[in-house]
């Protein structure tokens, strides 16, 4: 049975061509990750808030390693891609951001990022999930982006509303965190929005 509707992208929107580094304004970069990052990445995740709100904790540089590696390797599968999110003129690591669960048939994808405590309240997460979505709509022609965050995580909601992701609902008991399940907020932007 034929379906009714063709895919909003097709197989290859994203692997036909390398991952790009993405400008994001007042000297922030996001670029594929390197292998040399797997120590500021490793840093990054002794931090107590970025143990609070993600899922994995990282026990050496060397685990980080194997997870760069594999997020390198993402990008052609076009389930996921990942941007590390640097200083444009140091290098210096500040955070990541996220494209995952994507559908490219539906044009959807979930949009995730972590910032590095020494770079926090600069606007990061912002910039980058702003540069990022831009990206994705204008480049590639995704339709929707969605981004969730703990409810109890009121500067992950701030970022959300500052990179215009509009407040939709609140997924009850929808993450199961090192501390129990936590509600999460679901925020989106729709192309054109």
């Amino acid at each position: 049975m034929p379906f009714l509707t063709d895919p909003v992208l097709l197989p290859g929107a994203l692997a036909r061509t390398p991952q790009p580094a993405l400008p994001a304004g007042d000297g922030l970069l996001l670029r594929p990750w390197r292998a040399e990052d797997a120590p500021a990445v490793h840093a990054a995740f002794q931090d107590p808030l970025i143990h609070q709100w993600h899922l994995r904790s990282a026990d050496s540089a060397e685990e980080v390693a194997g997870w760069i590696e594999g997020w390198r390797g993402e990008w052609q599968g076009e389930q996921q891609a990942q941007w590390a999110v640097v200083d444009a003129d140091t290098d210096a690591l500040l955070g990541r951001v996220a494209l995952r669960q994507i559908l490219l048939a539906d044009g959807t994808a979930e949009i995730a990022y972590w910032t590095a405590a020494q770079a926090r309240g600069r606007g990061v997460a912002v910039r980058s999930a702003t540069a990022l979505s831009r990206w994705a709509f204008e480049e590639i022609g995704f339709h929707r982006l969605e981004l969730l965050h703990a409810l109890a995580n009121e500067a992950s909601c701030r970022v959300a509303v500052k990179a215009g992701f509009a407040h939709e609902g609140t997924k009850r008991s929808a993450c199961l965190h090192p501390d129990g399940w936590h509600d999460m907020h679901l925020h989106a932007r729709v192309r054109g929005d």
